[in-house]
């Protein structure tokens, strides 16, 4: 099982990212999957989670109406918009199995003006 992170960079207050999340290893479209991030120093946070039918989405209170989580089952890829970045959002993003621990090396997103 992999995860490839990609799409993260260094961004100004209220600027957007997109986050790409390529999976392999699994049959991708039976799985919920989740984004979550961490920060130095700060706990593993969870920002969205979507099912493989992509009609129920989930978001933590940090990402509610600025990101948004989607998926495209046939290319086995996961995706975060966020927009209206804040400097809070600075932080390693990974995509997981929403059940399961097993995530990639990230993507490293930095707010900053």
């Amino acid at each position: 099982i992999q995860f490839v992170e990609s799409g993260g960079g260094v961004v100004q207050p209220g600027g957007s990212l997109r986050l790409s999340c390529s999976a392999s290893g699994f049959d991708f479209e039976m799985y919920a999957m989740t984004w979550v991030r961490q920060a130095p120093g700060k706990e593993l946070e969870w920002i969205a989670s979507i099912n493989g039918g992509s009609d129920d989405k989930n978001y933590g209170e940090s990402a509610k109406g600025r990101f948004s989580i989607s998926r495209d089952n046939a290319k086995a890829k996961l995706y975060l918009q966020m927009n209206n970045l804040k400097a809070e959002d600075s932080a390693v993003y990974y995509c997981k199995r929403r059940a399961f621990d097993e995530r990639g090396q990230g993507t490293q997103v930095t707010v900053s003006s």
